[in-house]
């Protein structure tokens, strides 16, 4: 049966709107919950591969609750962070204030800036960023291509291109582990933690129309990125993808 938060065509951007607006108060804990607190490493390794530097502008894109833009900008760049859901948006506002007594930092430490719109047509001009980054957001827009696309779009020359999303394992059996852990445990957690299977089913349900870190590799290829590369984490049960824009 098809989850209810999974509607492929123009009614995607709808249904996941629905679900983030759900789960957003408890996202945070949810993350911790089913990742054991790993995510937090995930997020720090796309960190670091970023090198962000102080002045530099960097993109996170579906920034949800702002992990990555607050990290970002501990760096000394200036990160605006983007997101279609303003639940998720007023959460990542509300630890952006408490990280920072002002609301735009320091010269030396700018605070994050959010703003709502659609990572598949990105407010932007031309080479706006040094660092563009998405963290489990890639697979969730109607047309992934067409995001990463953008993210090609608005890098600068030298830029670097990061996608951290749920994997394909390339071991069958772990694979097969795996995708029983989020059919079986996740679901039960998100009813438990959020009152709601159907928004944590979900995650198996789009990882499998989403072509993971081998698609995405390949698609970076194809725009023409530079120093494409997967890093496996898990086994391949988490990747980030990265790339260069030449």
């Amino acid at each position: 049966m098809a989850n209810t938060f999974y509607e492929p065509g123009e009614q995607r951007a709808a249904k996941v709107g629905e679900l983030f607006a759900q789960v957003a108060s408890r996202y945070d804990l949810m993350n911790d919950l089913q990742s054991f607190g790993l995510h937090r490493y995930w997020k720090q390794r796309v960190v670091r591969l970023a090198r962000p530097r102080a002045g530099e502008r960097a993109l996170d894109l579906c920034c949800g609750t702002g992990d990555l833009a607050l990290s970002l900008a501990r760096c000394g760049a200036a990160v605006t962070g983007l997101d279609f859901s303003g639940p998720m948006l007023q959460v990542a506002e509300q630890r952006a204030s408490r990280a920072y007594p002002s609301r735009l930092g320091t010269p030396s430490r700018p605070a994050p800036q959010y703003i709502r719109a659609d990572a598949q047509r990105l407010p932007f001009a031309d080479h706006s960023f040094d660092i563009v980054t998405v963290g489990y957001g890639l697979r969730n827009l109607a047309n992934w291509e067409a995001g990463l696309n953008e993210m090609r779009r608005v890098s600068r020359p030298g830029g670097r291109l990061l996608v951290l999303d749920f994997g394909k394992p390339d071991n069958p059996l772990w694979r097969s582990l795996y995708f029983g852990y989020l059919r079986l445990f996740v679901p039960c957690l998100g009813r438990l933690v959020c009152g709601n299977s159907a928004a944590y089913a979900y995650i198996l349900e789009s990882l499998q129309h989403y072509p993971a870190q081998h698609g995405v590799a390949a698609t970076m290829h194809d725009l023409g990125l530079a120093n494409v590369r997967i890093i496996s984490l898990l086994g391949g049960v988490m990747a980030i993808n990265y790339g260069e824009r030449d």
